[in-house]
């Protein structure tokens, strides 16, 4: 650690690392050092103040202090300490992008998992509001839904300006806020029977073979980059599959603080997933969320499972994926269709994976298109922006994403995550339909 010339500490110029969690042990979940450890962090947070601009975590911990008596943390009351903890949705941005005193400098801020840790003592002590348990539940949620006949009931209720007041003053679900379609018939039910006619071909660190996780949302909600996503790949001779058996990701259940409900989802998915990485397949999902799970948030949780483990290391981001084997001299660049002007948001889950904008860099392998990159936080974070209390401040957050929409006045608005996509198409006002980047490359090659 180095001291500048006005005697404050500076940040460590070292590569971020991450400690696992320890949220399997008692002292994980004693409060009084959570408190202690707030304090503590959110001291180090009010001197520096870099993040103010990342989300409304930051800021509401700032107007917190400079409304106390102090002007310093000691003036904020302790029950106020949980309105922070209450607007961070865990992106990560400011663990791997902003801040200077992440491990291994020695003051140890890792501000991200300190909220995790703060929502698992809150679920456990049965503080958890009723309706983010419900709307966590994707998996349920998702198959009652997409029953035939019930997906078109339930997509009406949605679209309904009275009913979705009666939601805003039964559950808190804010009336503006865009909602997920169901689809029927799902993903699964699309791709029910197809077999790959392409033999697999190794090309730099990947099989040719993938098996795709098809995630809760891509499956009950929005089908067709799935299907996109397969007619990409077969197109690059990779031979595709989908994930046999699977569950929700249990990313949902990590931003409510249900650890155990993690746990529950791993059991189930990663035998499955393990299975297929032996069997020589690498797997990809289309949703960078759930692609950071299985990256980042289970090998942190269950450092010592050699199963979880090996599936991180054969998961995939599809556009990272993709341009693997572009390196390799294996992907097939044939287009025939231009995209023209791309505002591109670039998805928090995905940002911080360090994998860089494989999503741009593919696109731009399209004659005549100019993708424009946008590396600013949506807002939206699955449940944060549909929720009564949270969507002015989404809606704020969103801001400068639809400015850079509106200024480069793009052919496709394209997000890597869906539900950020809808919310800044939503925000943007002007109805326009957002694509996902797999879907807009499956245009280009004419397929």
């Amino acid at each position: 650690m180095s001291t500048s010339s006005s005697g404050r500490r500076e940040g460590s110029l070292e590569a971020p690392t991450r400690h696992p969690v320890d949220w399997r042990s008692e002292s994980y979940y004693d409060e009084s050092k959570l408190m202690a450890e707030l304090e503590r962090v959110y001291d180090i947070c009010h001197g520096c103040r870099r993040c103010v601009s990342l989300c409304q975590a930051f800021p509401t911990l700032f107007d917190l202090v400079d409304e106390s008596d102090t002007l310093e943390v000691d003036g904020v009351a302790k029950a106020d300490y949980w309105k922070v903890v209450d607007h961070c949705y865990l992106c990560d941005l400011c663990y791997l992008t902003m801040c200077p005193y992440v491990p291994p400098h020695e003051w140890n801020i890792d501000f991200p998992h300190l909220m995790l840790q703060a929502k698992a003592i809150k679920y456990r002590k049965g503080e958890t509001k009723l309706r983010d348990r419900l709307i966590t539940q994707t998996d349920t949620v998702g198959k009652f839904a997409t029953l035939p006949v019930v997906s078109g009931v339930v997509n009406a209720v949605n679209r309904n300006p009275s009913m979705r007041k009666a939601m805003d003053s039964v559950l808190g679900i804010h009336p503006e806020a865009v909602l997920p379609p169901y689809a029927s018939p799902t993903a699964r039910g699309r791709l029910s029977g197809h077999r790959s006619a392409t033999t697999a071909e190794a090309a730099g660190p990947t099989t040719g073979k993938v098996a795709i996780f098809v995630t809760c949302y891509g499956n009950y909600c929005e089908p067709v980059p799935v299907e996109d996503m397969v007619a990409v790949l077969e197109h690059n001779g990779v031979e595709v599959t989908l994930v046999p058996k699977e569950q929700c990701c249990g990313m949902p259940r990590l931003e409510l603080g249900d650890l155990q409900g993690v746990a529950r989802a791993k059991e189930a998915n990663i035998p499955v997933l393990a299975r297929l990485v032996e069997e020589g397949y690498d797997i990809i999902a289309p949703v960078p969320s759930c692609v950071l799970m299985f990256k980042q948030e289970l090998p942190l949780m269950f450092p010592e499972d050699a199963a979880v483990q090996k599936v991180k290391n054969a998961f995939y981001d599809p556009f990272e994926y993709l341009h693997q084997r572009h390196r390799a001299g294996k992907l097939r660049t044939d287009f025939s269709r231009s995209l023209g002007k791309v505002s591109y948001h670039v998805a928090c889950h995905q940002r911080v994976q360090r994998i860089g904008m494989r999503t741009r860099d593919i696109l731009s392998l399209v004659p005549d298109t100019q993708v424009m990159a946008i590396e600013r936080c949506s807002g939206h974070d699955g449940t944060y922006a549909v929720k009564s209390e949270f969507h002015d401040a989404s809606m704020k957050i969103v801001r400068p994403v639809v400015g850079q929409v509106k200024r480069h006045d793009s052919a496709h608005l394209a997000s890597d995550c869906p539900m950020a996509a809808n919310h800044i198409a939503h925000a943007h006002g002007e109805g326009r339909a957002p694509s996902h980047p797999i879907s807009l490359l499956r245009t280009a090659y004419g397929v």
